[in-house]
């Protein structure tokens, strides 16, 4: 190391050392450690948080130097979220990530001081923050339009299963508000269609919920927004499959891992881009009440078509012609 006499010079190899640094990392504190806590039923190796931390790596934040992600808050189940939430806050997280209603929920009840930031349906529908611009307590976040995208989504299986007469819905008790669902049942019975709601609250109750739906005579399934179904999209997808029942998923994603079709936007997109953008904000100290919650603007619609074929489904061309991306 090459020792600096010049206190004007020092001054100008620091002002240059600074500039070298990744933008965000110019507001820590040096030398200090910030810890991250989670509540989410998504395992801690699922692909968005790989992204969310990745795009936290490159903005200085880097798990192992200064940033400790504590590891009880992934993969969890909906009884467990307060418990972890009550340890979190007691080993004095800075930032709660937390996935779904219930999650964010639990986390509100154990502290009103640590910043959550949330993922879920609809933020303002469900009472967690006064309003997308002005959230005002310790929630911010991502709301997904969930009403909304699960309304297209109806539509798009609709199309998907030409001449269907009856149809049905999973939809997670945790998450789904019954507003919504009257909402879904209302838009079908406009075209003429019978929707059933088909409702779950933990794991071991899907594919009990799958199985009456088709006994019902449903002849399509959409499967509703929710952590927990996206969580167990693989038993879906392989339940559907072996029900040769047509399927409709909430991110793109799902259909490039078999699901036959996706609509939404991408959540890999949403936790690399905007929830590590939201995160590094409230790390360096931003108040979650003057942090806006955001909605996501770009959404695409995938078709699996070796799914389709599996399902002995001939897709009409008016849906592939609306698709963003199909798998053949």
């Amino acid at each position: 190391m090459i020792a600096c006499r010049d206190p004007t010079r020092r001054l100008v190899l620091v002002a240059a050392a600074a500039l070298l640094l990744p933008r965000a990392a110019r507001g820590q504190e040096p030398g200090r450690t910030y810890r991250l806590g989670g509540l989410s039923p998504i395992p801690r190796d699922a692909p968005p948080y790989v992204a969310l931390l990745d795009a936290l790596r490159r903005l200085g934040f880097i798990e192992g130097q200064n940033l400790t992600v504590d590891p009880r808050g992934y993969g969890l189940r909906v009884e467990q979220f307060p418990e972890v939430a009550a340890e979190l806050v007691k080993a004095q997280v800075d930032v709660i990530l937390a996935t779904g209603d219930a999650a964010i929920r639990a986390a509100q009840k154990a502290t009103a001081t640590i910043p959550i930031l949330g993922s879920t349906d609809d933020m303002v529908g469900s009472g967690l923050v006064s309003s997308l611009a002005r959230p005002g307590g310790n929630p911010t976040g991502i709301s997904l339009l969930a009403t909304e995208l699960d309304g297209k989504r109806q539509e798009f299986l609709i199309e998907i299963v030409p001449g269907a007469r009856r149809t049905a819905a999973l939809a997670d008790s945790n998450t789904t508000a019954s507003r919504q669902l009257q909402a879904l049942q209302d838009a079908a019975r406009a075209r003429s269609i019978e929707l059933s709601i088909h409702r779950i609250a933990a794991p071991d109750e899907i594919i009990r919920a799958i199985d009456a739906a088709k006994e019902a005579g449903a002849q399509g399934l959409n499967v509703l927004a929710s952590p927990l179904l996206n969580g167990q999209r693989r038993l879906i997808i392989e339940r559907a499959a072996a029900l040769r029942l047509p399927a409709i998923y909430q991110w793109p994603e799902t259909a490039e891992e078999g699901g036959l079709a996706g609509y939404g936007p991408r959540v890999v997109e949403l936790y690399r881009d905007v929830l590590s953008r939201q995160l590094v904000k409230l790390l360096k100290g931003a108040k979650p009440a003057d942090l806006p919650v955001e909605q996501p603007t770009t959404f695409e619609l995938v078709i699996n078509l070796k799914t389709a074929q599996a399902l002995g489904l001939a897709l009409p061309p008016s849906i592939l012609d609306q698709a963003d991306e199909v798998i053949e």
